[in-house]
């Protein structure tokens, strides 16, 4: 995908990853009701399961050491995909992209046999962040080393919150979902607090307001951003504003809503003479029927075929 938009775009791409499994997850409500039965709600598997009865959704700390191991896996043969020359260009044929003729070999100072792969995902679980924090003992600063860039949700971004004080301390590149509900001017603070020099790169906002709230929302943001000076790059999340319950119940994504907000956040920026920089999109290389629309024409009764999210 990421070769899709450096051939179409003309411009490179950084490669960030949310994967691995769904390890922690922000709940709008702390119980879930099934018939006349209630149970609290499913957290992610760091912490209960799935499955709707009393046992799978007791938290069990002994997930903390499957979720631990299942990612060092991941990232394990992450690396060896990404140094081991899977993603040489002169393979692209291998993965059905072979219409891409870019006129570069391979032995480009070696750049294009391999590919950085970065990691990230949402800074939630704090006392799982906090024991994955070490000081790199040569500068004294605090990494957290369970993803290379890690970021504050929309429902815990508050400014004298544990989860802006965890990531003001550490070094890492830092992602504000920024959503309806954010004002300029907290978002603002939440930029000086995390960012005190007000260094380039530190500091990533990403959208996520749903294709009808873009234009209402998103020029407010980006002004406040501009007036106080400060250095952010600014990222486009279409799926989480786009979520809507189909008729037959499940969570869904109509795929043009999706593609209305990415279009609609770079006509913005391009008005307000800013630069909508990155893409928070959800993927996976199973055959699902999640989203509604796109090429396949997806209804609302065929998402039950095959629909394997856990959200």
């Amino acid at each position: 995908m990421s070769l899709v938009l450096t051939y179409s775009a003309s411009l490179p791409v950084v490669k960030l990853g949310r994967i691995a499994g769904q390890f922690s997850k922000p709940r709008s409500a702390p119980t879930e009701k099934q018939g006349d039965k209630e149970l609290p709600s499913y957290l992610g598997d760091n912490i209960n399961a799935i499955d709707f009865n009393e046992k799978a959704r007791r938290p069990d700390p002994k997930r903390l050491f499957k979720a631990y191991s299942q990612s060092a896996s991941t990232l394990n043969l992450l690396r060896a995909f990404s140094k081991g020359g899977f993603a040489d260009l002169n393979k692209v044929h291998l993965w059905n992209l072979d219409y891409i003729k870019c006129g570069i070999t391979s032995d480009f100072n070696n750049r294009l046999y391999t590919v950085n792969f970065w990691t990230s995902h949402e800074a939630l679980h704090l006392p799982f962040e906090e024991s994955m924090t070490r000081v790199d003992s040569t500068t004294g600063e605090y990494h957290d080393t369970s993803a290379h860039f890690v970021w504050i949700g929309d429902r815990t971004r508050q400014l004298d919150g544990g989860h802006v004080e965890f990531c003001r301390g550490i070094e890492n590149p830092i992602g504000i979902k920024c959503g309806p509900t954010s004002k300029p001017d907290e978002i603002a603070k939440i930029c000086e607090a995390i960012n005190p020099k007000n260094e380039k790169g530190k500091i990533t906002l990403i959208s996520r307001f749903g294709h009808q709230n873009v234009e209402k929302f998103l020029p407010k943001l980006i002004r406040g951003i501009k007036k106080e000076g400060l250095n952010v790059l600014w990222s486009c999340d279409p799926c989480h504003g786009n979520t809507i319950k189909a008729s037959t119940g499940f969570k869904t994504r109509p795929f043009n809503d999706v593609v209305k907000e990415v279009k609609n956040v770079f006509a913005v920026h391009q008005a307000e003479g800013t630069y909508a920089g990155g893409l928070h999109v959800e993927m996976t290389g199973q055959d699902v029927t999640e989203c509604t629309g796109g090429a396949k024409k997806i209804s609302d009764t065929d998402l039950s075929s095959r629909y394997h999210t856990h959200c």
